[in-house]
């Protein structure tokens, strides 16, 4: 009997473990809008995290009237950027990229990002390739989508 209750407690204990990663993982239209496209021309990256369960990409964006706002680019896990050709070293604080993405509903200045130009002019994508990432089917201003 006090074996069934260790496996229970050592079960309970493990469950627990897991849920804040699991709150921590959603589908892409949990938090951000599809219908909210952003694009930023030229951004300057502040902050890299390669974390789990998604990256962020802290970047800076200098407005029309001269001011800059601080945005953060949610991107795919660590190991699916990897794939992809970003590691730590890819972006440097201080360099200068081109982010295509989609605002979170809320309003704030966060993006679910899609695709990201290196100052090198290579192309990435950014998004999660389980299906959770930002839909491919809707197009951005001045972007041809190709299915």
């Amino acid at each position: 009997m006090r074996i069934m209750s260790y496996v229970g407690t050592i079960a309970a204990l493990t469950l627990a473990a897991w849920t804040p990663a699991l709150q921590a993982h959603h589908a892409f239209a949990a938090e951000f809008d599809a219908n909210k496209p952003v694009h930023f021309g030229e951004a300057t990256v502040y902050k890299v995290e390669l974390i789990n369960p998604h990256s962020w990409i802290h970047v800076d964006v200098k407005l029309a009237d001269g001011t800059t706002e601080r945005w953060a680019i949610e991107a795919g896990s660590p190991n699916i950027l990897m794939r992809r050709g970003i590691t730590r070293n890819t972006l440097k604080k201080g360099d200068k990229i081109v982010i295509d993405g989609y605002q979170a509903k809320d309003g704030s200045k966060r993006a679910n990002g899609r695709d990201l130009k290196l100052p090198d002019g290579q192309q990435l994508f950014l998004g999660s390739s389980n299906g959770e990432g930002a839909p491919y089917e809707v197009p951005r201003p001045g972007v041809d989508v190709k299915k």
